[in-house]
């Protein structure tokens, strides 16, 4: 089983806030900021925003959608999800400190309307049963192993018909991952699965499930581009993921770029629809 209190510890560090707000000051950038200035940190997941966009539109929202972001980290999907749709976005996440500096960039975007952040676990959420219109999930399954409680929970909190989208790296080859990674500092921390172990989690509770996208050439893409940028570049950026993950940011992303080139893990997108 996994161990919610040793996950939340691997994603805190005490001075996320300040690191962000001194990465905002050296660029020059004060309240209200522009949602769009802080996806450099805070869409933790492969692709950042390039791969938000097409994700969100998938849910199929629209103005007055009540949509539930699964693991929503410092909420940049969400106000992505805000600004763009016009939909409100409750946001759950296991570590306070990813939430509480979650809340100051929603306030910082002047979208405090349109999102709530609260602490909690997704296998417990603290929502009233088909409430929600959709849900979404992106980069958190590595952490939970316990692949039904998630789809239970999803089914309970969306309405009939409603949509879950998933967006995790998941097994697809035979052999151990390297570690440490962005998601796990070892392999204890880790719930890799391959994604039939998601697609008959959420059958087992009643949904349907569609597309499967493997994004892996778009990743091998992304990290191919992303390397380009940073040997042009004179240390990192301002505002980066390096914000969030650390010292050993360059060893973790090494170690998870290595397992997708070769072919033990990938960016998988499965798209779901509770029965009616």
């Amino acid at each position: 089983m996994t161990n919610l209190k040793e996950v939340a510890q691997h994603y805190h560090s005490g001075h996320l806030l300040k690191r962000i707000s001194d990465g905002c000051a050296a660029l020059d950038l004060t309240p209200p900021i522009a949602h769009d200035a802080l996806a450099p940190v805070d869409e933790f997941h492969i692709g950042g925003r390039r791969a938000t966009e097409p994700f969100v539109k998938s849910l199929q929202l629209s103005k007055g959608s009540r949509v539930l972001d699964l693991g929503c980290g410092l909420g940049g999907p969400a106000r992505f999800v805000a600004a763009t749709t016009g939909a409100h976005v409750t946001g759950i996440d296991l570590t306070p400190e990813f939430v509480e500096t979650g809340r100051a960039l929603t306030e910082w975007t002047g979208l405090n309307d349109k999102i709530e952040l609260v602490v909690g676990s997704v296998l417990e959420l603290p929502f009233e049963d088909a409430s929600m219109d959709a849900a979404y999930m992106i980069h958190v399954g590595m952490n939970i192993a316990d692949k039904t409680g998630i789809a239970r929970e999803a089914a309970r909190v969306l309405k009939p018909g409603g949509i879950f989208a998933i967006y995790d790296v998941m097994q697809v080859g035979s052999g151990q991952m390297d570690y440490p990674a962005p998601w796990a500092s070892s392999r204890e921390l880790s719930a890799l699965d391959p994604p039939e172990t998601y697609e008959a989690a959420l059958k087992s509770v009643g949904f349907e499930v569609g597309e499967r996208i493997d994004r892996t050439a778009f990743a091998k893409q992304f990290f191919a581009d992303l390397a380009a940028a940073q040997s042009q570049a004179d240390g990192p950026p301002p505002l980066g993921l390096h914000l969030i993950m650390g010292d050993d940011t360059a060893l973790k992303v090494r170690h998870m770029v290595h397992n997708i080139e070769s072919g033990l893990i990938a960016p998988i997108e499965l798209h779901a629809r509770l029965h009616s």
